[in-house]
């Protein structure tokens, strides 16, 4: 009806208008569409390569179940992370379920990182994927520092990500549009990506130069500690990920002959095992009085050798011992020849590999020194 003969009408309250974004935010969100893309990619692919193209990394029984992956990072894992994994080997009622959670959430960020869904609490995970994997498998890389660099890269993209938000083109959008008081709400502000921090131009910087500073000095830092050329000439760090190193402790001396030992191949590629040939045990004069060569050690009974883990393990082959890296075993080796009768005293085993690389360990004859 006419408002002229019943008054003006009563206008309806206008409904709250989408927040409008700078368009210098805008377009940094924009400049960032690939570096948020790629960052989600990298872990969606993560986890589809094990929950869709090759299940068999979440099979306990294939070769290529992921236990064996995180085993062969324990000789250069850092900070306690090398014993978390060993713990973890030894308890699959606890191994399986980190494997499928750990699968799940590089899926479930990476797709959220992608879609711009909560895109700044995506990205915080994803510095924390990158800091877990630099920790345990930083060291390795043949001829750079591979799983160092792919890892160092992550996690700046992901502090850049949680600073800036990424917002262009993203599901946090539409949640902002469908419900524009979002936008006042201080958690969403920090979870998503669509406006800028809920802090001020003073707060905001000091935040990003306390981010600055927290990558800076993991990613240098961790550099220097594995490789050097930062204060230090360049090294092949803590752990060679290229030669093989063999770890020996617990020996002992049987009356007969028998010599048991405790191996831990602690360093080397991971992509090759180590192939022990020989082995040898000496009086104090350097004499040999005990020998085993590859025939002998391809031939040790099944019991002889104890591994320490199901996954990556020492066994018999064609040309000894095959040691991958990582494994660890208690190996007995049996009497060389029926009706020793060796004197007590100190003795010295050898093991000797492929590479004509000899470890040696002194071992503690049952009978004293």
């Amino acid at each position: 009806m006419s408002s002229s003969v019943y008054g003006a009408a009563t206008a309806r309250p206008a409904a709250p208008a989408v927040p409008r974004v700078d368009i210098g935010w805008r377009n940094a969100a924009i400049a960032l569409l690939s570096v948020r893309f790629i960052q989600g990619w990298i872990y969606w692919g993560g986890g589809t390569r094990r929950f869709i193209y090759a299940p068999s990394k979440l099979d306990p029984t294939a070769t290529t179940w992921m236990a064996h992956k995180f085993q062969s990072a324990m000789p250069g894992a850092v900070l306690g992370t090398g014993q978390v994994i060993s713990f973890l080997l030894h308890h699959f009622w606890l191994l399986y379920p980190a494997v499928i959670l750990f699968s799940a959430a590089e899926l479930i960020a990476g797709l959220f990182l992608m879609a711009g869904l909560f895109t700044r609490a995506s990205a915080v995970v994803s510095v924390g994927f990158s800091v877990v994997l630099m920790l345990m498998f930083g060291w390795q890389g043949a001829t750079c520092i591979d799983e160092w660099t792919m890892a160092a890269a992550n996690a700046a993209m992901g502090a850049t990500l949680f600073l800036a938000g990424g917002g262009a083109y993203a599901l946090d959008n539409v949640l902002l549009r469908r419900n524009p008081a979002l936008a006042q709400r201080g958690w969403f502000r920090w979870l998503g990506g669509s406006q800028p921090l809920p802090l001020g131009d003073v707060g905001y910087k000091w935040l990003a130069l306390a981010v600055l500073a927290c990558v800076v000095a993991f990613d240098v830092g961790t550099y220097h500690y594995y490789r050097g050329s930062v204060v230090s000439a360049f090294h092949g760090g803590p752990v060679s990920p290229t030669r093989h190193h063999i770890a020996l402790d617990g020996g002992v001396l049987a009356a007969d002959g028998a010599v048991t030992a405790h191996v831990y191949i602690d360093g080397g590629t991971p992509e090759a095992p180590a192939y022990i040939v020989a082995a040898s045990l000496s009086d104090a004069g350097g004499r040999v009085v005990e020998s085993w060569d590859a025939a002998a050690l391809g031939a040790l009974a099944p019991g002889a050798i104890r591994n320490d883990y199901a996954y990556r393990q020492i066994k018999t082959g064609h040309f000894g011992l095959i040691a991958p890296t990582a494994a660890m075993a208690t190996i007995v080796l049996p009497p060389a020849a029926a009706g020793l009768a060796l004197p007590a005293g100190p003795y010295h085993l050898a093991l000797t590999t492929a590479g004509n690389r000899s470890f040696r360990l002194l071992v503690a004859s049952a009978r004293g020194s």
